[in-house]
């Protein structure tokens, strides 16, 4: 039983990143009950297709299984995750004990999150811890890997060999606000950073050859598949830093599929990310399935 345990040697997609592939990524929700077959059967979709799938924590702060427990399931099915940790709902405490627990279960890939604020979720009544954020977690995960804790005292048990990345927004408003960030995460110890999803791909190349020409770290370029102009319009309401342009709206509510065109409009987008930057992160929320189907019209091919 203990050797089952032991977290191999290095993670699939960690030998990706740092071998300068192409890195493809897709978001999957945890189940919203204790039924995990939706989930598992939209993560069988991806088999071959993607390097490693993220399971999202409490995302929009909306109820759902615990990501850790979602990622051990996928990865029993022989489906490497990337785990989320946001920092809103466990103190650094809890958060340490289960990085020890991803470790312990052979969960590698780790995306350190800040985390939603409550009064976007469905329990807005409920109270947001946020004894940490995203770069102090990184930090956390850094001394983790060095075999201390937080507060540096040993890990009598063994250090921790985790793959921490981190989230970026090349769309930020503020230039110097997303600079500072980005290099914090990078001091902090980030590995590769997934960003929000792009509709402004000359503020990615900026970012790029601004801000990360250099870092040897990985960016993945987040892709959304838009359903119908009434999808994109809802997004712009409700997705706080996106602004989805008025001729993709247009594009999709003058289109006779509008889910076809979504599709087809995600595989340009992953197109012109991989002029970019080294991987694209894929999102079709309750449609992950159409993932691998974009990704063949955007001429990517299966990953090793």
């Amino acid at each position: 039983m203990l050797d089952t345990l032991k977290p191999t040697a290095l993670s699939s997609f960690r030998s990706a990143a740092r071998s300068g592939e192409f890195l493809v990524t897709a978001e999957v929700c945890p189940p919203k009950g204790g039924n995990p077959e939706h989930m598992l059967k939209m993560a069988a979709t991806l088999k071959g297709r993607v390097h490693a799938v993220n399971i999202t924590d409490g995302s929009r702060a909306v109820l759902r299984m615990s990501s850790l427990i979602a990622s051990a399931i996928l990865q029993q099915n022989g489906i490497e995750p990337i785990c989320q940790f946001a920092c809103r709902d466990r103190n650094r405490i809890g958060l340490q004990a289960d990085l020890m627990g991803a470790h312990a279960l052979g969960i590698q890939n780790i995306l350190a999150l800040t985390g939603d604020p409550v009064k976007a979720g469905d329990h807005p009544d409920c109270k947001g811890v946020f004894d940490l954020e995203a770069v102090r977690l990184l930090q956390v995960i850094q001394k983790l890997n060095l075999g201390v804790d937080f507060n540096e005292k040993p890990l009598t048990d063994g250090a921790l060999n985790l793959f921490p990345g981190a989230a970026v927004d090349p769309q930020c408003a503020s230039w110097s606000g997303l600079q500072s960030r980005f290099e914090k995460k990078l001091a902090a110890g980030a590995q590769f950073f997934q960003s929000q999803l792009i509709t402004d791909f000359d503020k990615l190349e900026k970012f790029m050859d601004a801000i990360a020409s250099g870092c040897n770290k990985p960016i993945l370029a987040g892709i959304f598949l838009l359903k119908s102009a009434k999808n994109a319009e809802f997004i712009n309401r409700v997705v706080p830093g996106v602004n989805i342009p008025q001729h993709i709206i247009d594009r999709l509510g003058q289109a006779k599929d509008p889910l076809e065109e979504g599709m087809k409009i995600a595989a340009e987008q992953v197109q012109t990310a991989r002029q970019l930057c080294q991987g694209v992160h894929m999102m079709a929320v309750k449609r992950e399935d159409l993932i691998a189907p974009i990704l063949d019209m955007a001429g990517v091919g299966v990953v090793r």
